[in-house]
């Protein structure tokens, strides 16, 4: 009876609160994702006319969200995981309230600062998931939560891009603080999840059954991966343009969009395949990167583009959802929250990493140096992986 009575507050957190987290974190982050690419447009309405701040300001979010993930991780674990799921969304809401509204450069600059140091939805909610999820169950739903990233980057741009017709990109932004705070109303009715405490044998079957990888591998991984992928994200309608010249622009909407497609039709059944052998996934996952990125270097036709694209979006697919379910066994016995904060500090630390290598990069080489790059990175480790195993099983 007493066993019983421990299980019951875990099952209670069903499939209907995993999708209302997933969901809540898809709308919340459309403006996140939507509106940089039009920071173009912008800018000039707030005076630099040649939009020469657009690639700083680009990143200036995930700086600052980087920063802060960690720190907002462990006040999550300390005060709550559903409070700072709230003040995550709200956070945003203001963020982009303030945007909406600057009627100068130094002013949406502060917006994004904002956003970036009082947003972090992906980890907060991904703290809450790891204190009502374990296990197989935890990585699904980290892999839903990848999911809608991939839907919302690639759907908003689009539904930006409609409105502009009669709303300006900058002031959308106004328009778009609705979304989170939507989202926090709808997370205010799901439960706080509680921690559950673990028998006092449960120490020793960890021991028996160490992590897959350790924490700090895991860490590695995550950066080496965004880096490798994130870096092909910036200039890719540059390298359709100068392999298609005359290539309309929604095409080269298409052709961004594929690999994160293929992540949305493809990932909950290479969860079932990879789920009990996630290094080997996550080793393929990095050799696809690494082909189809090098493929875009020599491809010269559309159909080979639509090869290559597909071929990342197979990797993106298995590296993606093999790294969610490394999470998901590192959290085991872990505070989530400082957890899932630490790991986003590395994720965005990799999207930062990427952006400047994939500047440096297009600027002295052309817009194929940044592919090359990243493949490079991805068959690098993609090589020591192997490497990794063998030390995780010596430390043991």
């Amino acid at each position: 009876m007493s066993a019983g009575t421990l299980r019951m507050p875990r099952p209670a957190f069903g499939r209907g609160q995993m999708q209302a987290v997933a969901g809540c974190y898809f709308v919340a982050s459309f403006a996140a994702l939507g509106l940089p690419p039009y920071f173009t447009e912008i800018l000039p309405e707030l005076g630099d006319r040649g939009a020469r701040w657009a690639g700083v300001l680009y990143v200036v979010p995930t700086v600052f969200g980087a920063l802060g993930a960690p720190l907002w991780g462990r006040l999550a674990d300390r005060f709550g995981r559903k409070r700072l799921l709230l003040r995550a969304q709200l956070g945003l809401a203001v963020s982009f309230l303030l945007a909406g509204w600057a009627d100068s450069l130094t002013t949406f600059t502060v917006a994004l600062v904002l956003q970036g140091i009082l947003g972090g939805t992906f980890a907060a909610s991904n703290g809450y998931l790891g204190a009502a999820l374990q296990g197989p169950a935890l990585s699904k739903a980290l892999t839903l939560m990848q999911g809608s990233a991939r839907a919302a980057l690639v759907a908003a741009p689009i539904v930006v891009g409609s409105l502009s017709g009669w709303l300006s990109p900058h002031r959308q932004y106004a328009l778009l603080a609705v979304l989170p705070l939507t989202a926090a109303l709808l997370l205010a009715a799901l439960p706080e999840p509680e921690h559950v405490q673990e028998p006092a044998r449960i120490p020793e079957a960890v021991d028996a059954a160490p992590p897959i990888v350790s924490l700090k591998t895991l860490y590695a991984l995550e950066f080496a991966f965004v880096f490798s992928t994130v870096i092909s994200f910036p200039y890719l309608i540059a390298l359709v343009d100068d392999r298609l010249p005359g290539t309309s622009p929604a095409l080269s909407g298409v052709l961004f969009a594929l690999p994160h497609l293929c992540y949305l039709i493809a990932a909950l059944p290479v969860h079932s395949v990879f789920r009990d052998r996630p290094r080997s996934g996550l080793a393929l996952g990095f050799g696809c990167v690494a082909l189809g990125l090098a493929g875009h270097g020599v491809a010269g036709s559309l159909a080979a583009l639509i090869a290559v694209r597909l071929l990342l979006g197979a990797g993106l697919t298995l590296g993606l959802v093999c790294l969610s379910v490394l999470a998901a066994d590192c959290a085991r016995g872990r505070a989530p929250g400082g957890l899932f904060g630490s790991l986003e500090f590395f994720s965005k630390a990799g999207a930062v990493a990427a952006g400047l290598a994939a500047a440096a990069g297009s600027a002295r080489f052309g817009p194929a140096a940044p592919v090359l790059i990243g493949g490079a990175a991805a068959a690098v480790t993609a090589a020591l992986l192997p490497t990794l195993h063998l030390r995780t099983r010596w430390s043991r």
